[in-house]
């Protein structure tokens, strides 16, 4: 069998490939310039192509049958790629170090690190009380990358993690169960994907049944928040939010959420680390070769 044709986006995608008897790469312009020698394409590696423009190039490729992001999330692209196509994420690329912010946030709302810059920064000698994450019950939503590295960052600060699913299956409980059972959980965080079943799934309901003084957790995609609902709770100053992705997003200078008491925010890069491109390619040559291997064996 001939080798599978692969589009990538620059030459570093041509020396990630280079060697292999199964694949052909092909460097595309994400612009939408497809090379005479990459309208055989099977695959496509979508780095840095805006989903909007991506329907051009699809349309240049009959033999399409995957598209390969550098990203876990794909909620952008799940309306645009042509039925019959693979969508398929850099799973293994982002999980730990997202895992990593979300401990870092935590540790520093709990041991009130930040307070401690304060009052460093007026050269006051004060001892604040502060908590532990040891004994703190954690509700994951979603049982995927993320939730795995996570629990196994929190066990060992005896933080007692839940994961939630689509399905109960042994620990996992299921999103209803989970939801009766939100008013037991110090720490809600929220890693699911964006849909149509997951969007504004935190409404005020959600927040209301709660734990006064939980803290909740979003590395997953804003528009799962309802963000009035969230603002008005924090305002309260019920909660806490830790969050790494807001909706809208980029957050507005002026809007609420900025200065909301209790708000955590930072501009969508718990993934994003020295690195995070090694990640990610590392992900794509794994999924891209799985999908040549498969094809082979099919032949």
């Amino acid at each position: 069998m001939n080798p599978v044709v692969v589009l990538v986006p620059d030459e570093r995608g041509m020396r990630e490939f280079d060697g292999s008897a199964l694949i052909r790469p092909v460097v595309y312009d994400v612009g939408g310039r497809i090379p005479a020698a990459g309208l055989d394409a099977q695959v496509l590696v979508a780095h840095g192509l805006d989903p909007a423009r991506a329907g051009e190039i699809f349309e240049q490729l009959p033999k399409l049958r995957m598209v390969q992001l550098f990203s876990s999330g794909s909620d952008e692209w799940e309306a645009v790629v042509p039925d019959g196509v693979r969508l398929s994420n850099a799973d293994r690329a982002h999980g730990g170090i997202v895992a990593e912010w979300v401990v870092a946030q935590l540790l520093t709302h709990y041991r009130k690190l930040e307070a401690y810059r304060d009052l460093q920064r007026e050269r006051r000698w004060e001892a604040l009380s502060s908590s532990t994450l040891s004994g703190k019950r954690a509700l994951v939503f979603g049982a995927g990358d993320i939730s795995e590295n996570l629990r196994r960052r929190l066990e060992p600060f005896e933080t007692v993690v839940t994961s939630v699913g689509r399905t109960a299956r042994g620990t996992v409980l299921d999103i209803p169960r989970a939801l009766a059972r939100l008013a037991e959980f110090d720490i809600v965080v929220l890693a699911v994907p964006l849909n149509a079943s997951t969007r504004g799934m935190v409404d005020a309901a959600f927040l209301a049944a709660m734990r006064d003084g939980a803290v909740l957790v979003n590395v997953g995609r804003g528009p799962l928040v309802d963000t009035d609902a969230l603002v008005a709770e924090l305002q309260a100053r019920r909660l806490y939010a830790l969050l790494d992705v807001t909706d809208p997003e980029p957050l507005p200078p002026g809007h609420r959420l900025w200065n909301a008491p209790g708000a955590v925010v930072t501009p969508h890069i718990a993934g994003t680390t020295e690195g995070t491109l090694d990640r990610c390619w590392a992900a794509v040559v794994r999924k891209v070769t799985e999908y040549a291997r498969e094809r082979i064996e099919e032949a």
